[in-house]
């Protein structure tokens, strides 16, 4: 994890070896949590609360993607999450630094305070994407007052089964792909896209798009990753023929890049599954989708 720390003095800045972590002193505090804010995974500040609530007030976005911010009076007598507490994991944090310091961790979210399980928290542990985040209020008070929450855990488009649904998606599905040299890039989006809605299944199950290695710098392929955060996992033609399984062929596409199919085997062994959904011809583009076969 990136983490980022500043001290407004000498004696909270002494608290770096204890910590185990670089803690810059004497830059503007503004400046330094703007230049942070957004590539950090999480922000200390050892110093008064004060300043770092005001350091971060103008950047402070969504809960889902801004980082943890968690504040450390300059004695470590007390660690505050500020932000982020259970998405950003600034209360794992708050407690970690307690842990190191001696000092006690003050946390405030109500789920934790009542030891009610806190389910964006729960999805963060268990490397699942919150589709949603809008609903997660409304279930957190309803698990609150004791009543039966509405929360859906599935990587397929499914009707909410609850007037109130949360959903889950398990990132557990592999997405292949092969496509011409120099193919369009929004063409490319827009189909893998569609191939998922055909398919029933929500992008954000999708934990790597999968190809072959000749195409790890392929502009369509790089530019849909960087869009959607994720992974470009590639491997050469040798790793592909040994994938176990029955896969269609084609003798062009073997003497193109040396195995029969890129897509379905791609998404396989990136997916330590089993293909989903076989591979799939659009305009100079094929997909495949691999996962759990329980999915």
């Amino acid at each position: 994890m990136n983490i980022r720390a500043i001290a407004f003095t000498d004696k909270g800045q002494s608290w770096a070896k204890t910590l185990g972590i670089q803690v810059e002193r004497g830059i503007p505090v503004m400046e330094w949590t703007k230049a942070h804010f957004y590539e950090a995974d999480a922000l200390l500040f050892i110093g008064a609360a004060g300043i770092a609530v005001r350091a971060i007030a103008p950047l402070v976005k969504d809960k889902t993607t801004d980082p943890a911010v968690v504040v450390m009076d300059e004695a470590g007598k007390h660690v505050i999450p500020l932000l982020s507490g259970h998405i950003g994991g600034a209360n794992a944090i708050a407690e970690r630094i307690a842990a190191l310091t001696g000092a006690e961790a003050v946390v405030t979210t109500a789920t934790d305070v009542r030891g009610v399980p806190a389910i964006d928290s729960w999805a963060v542990n268990n490397d699942a994407a919150i589709e949603n985040p809008a609903a997660i209020k409304a279930v957190s008070a309803q698990a609150l007052d004791g009543k039966s929450v509405g929360v859906a855990i599935t990587e397929r488009d499914i009707k909410p089964p609850f007037d109130v649904t949360l959903f889950l998606r398990p990132r557990t599905l592999a997405l292949g792909a092969g496509c011409k040299k120099g193919a369009d890039a929004y063409e490319f989006e827009d189909n893998a896209l569609e191939f998922l809605r055909e398919n029933g299944v929500s992008l954000l199950s999708v934990k790597a798009l999968a190809s072959i290695d000749v195409k790890k710098e392929e502009a369509a392929f790089t530019r849909f990753c960087d869009k959607y955060n994720l992974p470009l996992v590639t491997f050469d033609a040798s790793a592909l023929r040994a994938v176990p399984g029955t896969f269609s062929h084609s003798d062009f596409v073997e003497k193109t890049v040396g195995v029969g199919n890129v897509c379905e085997r791609a998404a396989v062994k990136a997916s330590g599954g089993v293909l989903l959904a076989g591979k799939t011809v659009f305009a100079g583009m094929t997909f495949a989708l691999a996962g759990d076969k329980n999915t």
